[in-house]
């Protein structure tokens, strides 16, 4: 009976869906006078908005794009001619409230940004706070965005791209280190990809 269960309980095993990831939604921009100035090439990564320079989650997030940038074939060196400039902006957002748009900030520490599209403002939550509060809220929202700027040696944007997601406060896919991940490779996969054109979906 044992030699019967066991191989179905192997293929069952094997069928089982892998766990969904969080879903992001991706805009990018950029014009046919700068894209070819924004193609793979030498670049470096840089703190922005949102991100502290030499903390360990800002790192977590600037190795992200990092990532993200050499598997799109850019060579990722300090003293680069060019920067790629990461932004981070996250607050959470009430359960009741999170579909509207609106929540509670939690958190210290201000971000805004422009460029091409508005970036609103907001609460960065540091080191994985959002895992420290609220409480028995489980369904809350870390609602994140990031923002990625490749620009020139004479500060000209050549390339501009935004990630979003909003997954729950509290789950694993809000810890930093899967979190940047996931949104940097969603935000640079096909670079430099459709101007003004939204992919994905929350």
């Amino acid at each position: 009976m044992k030699k019967a269960i066991l191989p179905a309980l192997a293929l069952l095993s094997l069928a089982a869906p892998a766990a969904a990831a969080t879903p992001v939604e991706v805009t990018r921009f950029h014009t046919a006078q700068t894209v070819g100035a924004a193609m793979p090439g030498p670049i470096a990564v840089r703190a922005g908005a949102g991100l502290t320079p030499g903390t360990f989650e800002t790192q977590i997030w600037l190795d992200a794009v990092a990532a993200a940038l050499s598997r799109q074939g850019f060579t990722v060196v300090a003293d680069a001619p060019r920067v790629a400039e990461v932004t981070l902006d996250q607050v959470v957002l009430e359960n009741q409230r999170a579909q509207s748009g609106s929540g509670v900030s939690v958190g210290v520490g201000v971000g805004s940004g422009g460029g091409w599209y508005g970036r609103r403002s907001g609460v960065n939550l540091g080191l994985g706070l959002g895992f420290l509060l609220g409480g028995n809220k489980s369904r809350d929202t870390l609602d994140s965005t990031l923002a990625v700027t490749i620009v020139d040696t004479a500060g000209t944007h050549l390339w501009e791209g935004r990630a979003q997601a909003r997954p729950g406060e509290r789950s694993k896919d809000a810890e930093p280190r899967r979190l940047s991940a996931e949104m940097a490779a969603k935000l640079f996969s096909g670079f430099p990809g459709e101007s003004g054109a939204t992919i994905g979906a929350r």
